[in-house]
């Protein structure tokens, strides 16, 4: 009965700090140890802890990922679910329609922002401010508020979880000179008022982040399984066991 009452101790404790936006809906929380150390608590506690709260619907669990934050009113729990494979491809799908309409409304003005944005992706420390400013006079240059309403959603739900964060800090950390390559054809194509070139301009640089982020993950999957592999040939080496006997 203590145990049962000390992890139930943990589950109003995270609660409240959920409730008192410690930890935003969205966020991740943090690692098994971390909140063992934080509570003063063992580790299995933790996970009792862990599984109350996602019955109680205010976690969920993703393997491999972490536990994150929920909307207990289920507001959010679609844009959980997102993930950054949709979400790109939602992107490629408007933010093409969006570049074709810009490209027989964008004003020279509007031209020469693009471009001063080409400029400061050449320094790594501004390249993702210029890709967000970039792609926002893009869609504001469509002169459509509902557009424009659809691409601000878009780009906040790159923020909207943890995973997708990761995922998208994982794409750039690439090659920057392929995202300055991609983003100057869709500039060049606006330029010429090109809408079918800026469309599929736009198509392209979507579809290499979507390779980027399956050859990523496909990357990290490799090295769990030759982590694992690599500790069962550890534990099951012959000559470790002779180590043991000797």
């Amino acid at each position: 009965m203590k145990n049962r009452r000390l992890f139930w101790r943990i589950v109003e404790q995270i609660e409240q700090a959920i409730e008192q936006g410690e930890y935003a809906v969205g966020s991740r929380l943090p690692p098994e140890r971390e909140l063992a150390e934080k509570f003063d608590v063992s580790r299995p506690t933790i996970r009792e802890a862990i599984i109350a709260l996602e019955v109680r619907e205010r976690v969920e669990v993703k393997t491999g990922s972490g536990v994150y934050v929920v909307n207990q009113n289920g507001t959010d729990n679609v844009t959980q679910k997102i993930n950054a494979f949709e979400l790109t491809q939602a992107r490629a799908l408007v933010e093409g329609e969006i570049a074709a309409l810009a490209a027989n409304s964008i004003t020279d003005e509007e031209l020469a922002k693009l471009h001063h944005t080409l400029v400061m992706m050449e320094d790594k420390e501004y390249i993702e401010e210029a890709d967000q400013m970039f792609h926002q006079i893009i869609s504001q240059s469509t002169r459509n508020s509902a557009l424009i309403n659809v691409f601000d959603s878009l780009w906040a739900l790159r923020s909207s979880s943890t995973a997708i964060v990761d995922d998208y800090n994982m794409v750039c950390s690439t090659d920057n000179r392929k995202t300055l390559a991609e983003h100057t054809a869709i500039y060049q194509a606006l330029s010429k008022r090109d809408a079918s070139q800026a469309r599929n301009a736009m198509h392209e640089h979507f579809n290499r982040l979507i390779n980027v982020l399956f050859d990523k993950l496909e990357a990290q999957a490799l090295e769990e399984v030759r982590r694992k592999n690599n500790a069962n040939r550890d534990l099951y080496s012959i000559d470790n066991i002779v180590k043991l006997r000797s």
